[in-house]
């Protein structure tokens, strides 16, 4: 099991005194710091900074915190997020005809590899259910059709909100959400897609690349934002190909990337390990 601690993040103006004035904060109030971690960008002039503080012993929760805090939040223009890792933060993952990704995600979870507690499966497709509930995973059947988006997309949102969902995760859910659904969760909805975007775009990715004799394929997982596939990236990895392989080859190496590489950006998130800047990210690993 993960342990249990508060997780400061804080993104300010770059300028002396900010670490000791946090540390100093905590050790002020019966703290415990148990992780810190740090970055100084001198091409934007940022600081970020990111602790794990023991509770035990702490004399702030998140309720008392911020009035603590302010005077030092004010004093270096902090903008700042504290979070308990008391409970796992509430999920949905969606998912259309391939379930590679959600099959790996609840495993992850099921195993307690995956800090996270799933409310629920969305998805399009009925078939996708064989991958939710013989896990003990509520799974929800959501068809849409073009004619019918608008209210699918409603009556999914009023069952996210009933359920206290905290994060989506589109595990190849394979439809565009509309840019209301994803103002709904702003920096809180992560998808995975292949690596050839834009330069392979459109369907049948593996096979235009397959055709190019490319000798690297990739998977991306970024947050969603208003713009097609051009959200603030969190995570990306590669495979080498060579000409031995074949097509079938290229797709079960994709698969692998994207199931590892949408794992990854979902842990660091659910652990509070990012920071987002505009169309960038600030990730402790």
């Amino acid at each position: 099991m993960p342990r249990r601690t508060y997780r400061l993040l804080i993104d300010c103006p770059d300028r002396p005194g900010i670490i000791a004035a946090t540390t100093g904060f905590v050790r002020d109030h019966a703290g415990n710091i148990l992780e810190a971690d740090q970055h100084s960008d001198p091409n934007v002039g940022r600081f970020a900074m990111r602790l794990e503080i023991d509770p035990e012993g702490f004399e702030l929760d998140e309720s008392s915190f911020a009035g603590a805090w302010r005077a030092i939040a004010d004093e270096y223009d902090m903008t700042w997020a504290l979070r308990s890792g008391e409970a796992p933060r509430r999920v949905a993952i969606f998912v259309g005809p391939e379930t590679h990704c959600v099959s790996d995600l609840l495993w992850r979870v099921r195993t307690g590899e995956l800090d996270a507690d799933v409310a629920m499966v969305v998805s399009n497709h009925d078939g996708a259910r064989a991958s939710a509930e013989p896990l003990g995973f509520p799974f929800v059947h959501a068809p849409v059709t073009p004619e019918t988006k608008g209210d699918q997309e409603q009556q999914v949102l009023e069952l996210l909100d009933g359920a206290g969902v905290e994060l989506v995760v589109l595990a190849r859910y394979m439809q565009i959400l509309s840019p209301a659904f994803v103002a709904h969760y702003p920096s809180r909805i992560i998808n995975i897609h292949h690596s050839f975007l834009p330069a392979f775009a459109g369907a049948r990715p593996y096979h235009q690349a397959f055709e190019r004799g490319v000798k690297l394929i990739g998977a991306t997982s970024h947050y969603v934002s208003a713009e097609l596939d051009d959200g603030p990236i969190i995570a990306q990895d590669t495979a080498a190909v060579t000409h031995r392989d074949r097509i079938e080859d290229l797709v079960r190496k994709g698969r692998d990337l994207e199931r590892t590489v949408l794992a990854r950006a979902v842990r660091l998130h659910v652990e509070d390990r990012i920071i987002v800047r505009g169309r960038r990210t600030v990730v402790f690993e």
